[in-house]
This record gives C-alpha cells, structure tokens and sequence, in this order.
C-alpha cells in the first residue's frame, strides 16, 4: 500500500469512528508501527489530524482565519445562539468569551435583558453598543489580530478581579477525555482565568469541533456546566458529555 492510500485510510477510519489507535492500524495496514507513527507525524504537521499518546483524534477546527470563521455555518451558529438566551437572566453579570459564535450569543441577546457583559472581543463589545440595556466592559490585554481577541498578562490579571455568574466560552476544540483544549498558548491562559472566576461555564460549539483536541488542553470537560451545540450532533457522540454531568442544550 502506498504511502498516500495509507493515509487516506488513516483518515476514513478517522472520520468514522472519531479516533485511530496507533497498534490497530498497523495490524489493518499491514505495515510496521514505526510506519504508522511517521504517519501520524507527518499528517500532524499538514494538520489533518492531532496526534495523542497511542493514536490520533480529529484536527482542531478553530485554526481557520476569522474572517473565514465568520462565514462559516451561520445558520448553525445562529441557532445555537438563539438556544443560548434562556441561560441568562437580568442582574447577571455575563462573561462573553472571544469567538465568532460568541459574537452570535452578543447579537441574540434579548433586547430587554438588563445585565453587565465583561468581554475580551472587540467585535462583541461593538456588537453590544447599540444594545439599550447592556453595560458593556472590555478587557485589556494585546490584541490578537487574527482572532479579535485581546489575551496576554494584562487579560489574565484583570479578570482576577472578575466574578462572574456566567461565562460563554468559545470552543475551538472539545473532546470527552482530552477536556477543552485551544490552538494558541496565551489564549488557553486566558479562557482557564475566566473558567476560573465564572459560577456557570456555558460552552457554545458547533457539532463539527465535538471529539477534536488541539494543542492547549484548558481544563476538563467536568467544568463545562452547559454545552449549547446543533442538532448535528448524534446522541451517541453526546452521550460522553451527558456521563460527566455536562447538561446539554440542543439548538
């Protein structure tokens, strides 16, 4: 078998079952685990999929650029936004995670929600200035250009003086055992910081980023009190969130 049918199969038997074991495709391959390890490199490196100890998971989604995210599924992203507005309530103050499915939450808040929403998106902090009863506080930090987020030490120790009663989090990758995990080092430092200073943690994430792990791993899928996801979604791929005491709202 040539090295490309090989990772063809690799990536069918991926899709399909949402993991490959290191020691099961060397016995369907034929091939010798050394063979099966430079693959698994090789595709981690082209990022077709994120290598883990004894096999692989499916590739992050959330490496996209954000204006390619933004066009991505908004209809779905819409839906899980509109699924999102019973989990807020007047007087609250509200946690806003950077995100383009965040940026849907912001937009699909109810027009007469009265509550305070700390972020750390410029674009959601403009999304909410025409809001009437909406406070809006943005946190400081350094701008990441490519995601519209401001992260860093700044970020990190002003919400040190945060409490929240809920935070949106933006999920780039969430898997049942790996837990929430990011593609960018200074971003998981941040999303861990409001994780930490949050009473509820509502997870909003498109059925695609379920199963998929990226480089960061931020904290286990047990902090998660909701996951908002759409109808995508299988049971049998939510069942794993349902068993660590996650409650699921389906959009």
């Amino acid at each position: 078998m040539l090295a490309q049918e090989r990772r063809e199969a690799i990536l069918e038997r991926l899709q399909a079952d949402g993991k490959v074991v290191a020691a099961e495709l060397s016995a369907t391959l034929a091939v010798s685990p050394d063979t099966v390890r430079r693959d698994l490199r090789e595709m981690d490196e082209a990022g077709l999929l994120r290598r883990v100890h004894g096999g692989a998971l499916p590739a992050a989604v959330g490496a996209r650029s954000y204006a390619a995210r933004l066009e991505q599924a908004p209809a779905a992203k819409a839906a899980i936004a509109r699924a999102a507005r019973r989990l807020f309530r007047d007087g609250q103050v509200i946690l806003l995670d950077a995100g383009t499915t965040t940026l849907e939450v912001a937009r699909h808040l109810p027009p007469d929600l009265d509550a305070t929403v700390i972020t750390n998106s410029p674009p959601i902090a403009d999304a909410l200035a025409g809001h009437g009863r909406v406070q809006v506080s943005v946190l400081g930090g350094l701008l990441v250009k490519e995601a519209r987020a401001l992260v860093g030490a700044a970020t990190v120790d002003a919400l040190r003086s945060v409490r929240a009663d809920v935070l949106v989090l933006g999920v780039c990758s969430l898997h049942p055992q790996i837990g929430i995990t990011a593609m960018e080092l200074e971003e998981s430092h941040v999303k861990r910081a409001m994780i930490a200073n949050a009473a509820e943690v509502v997870a909003v994430s498109s059925a695609d980023k379920l199963g998929s792990a990226g480089p960061y791993v931020i904290a286990p899928i047990e902090e998660l009190t909701y996951l908002v996801t759409d109808a995508a979604a299988g049971d049998e791929q939510l069942d794993d969130y349902r068993a660590a005491g996650v409650e699921l709202v389906l959009a």
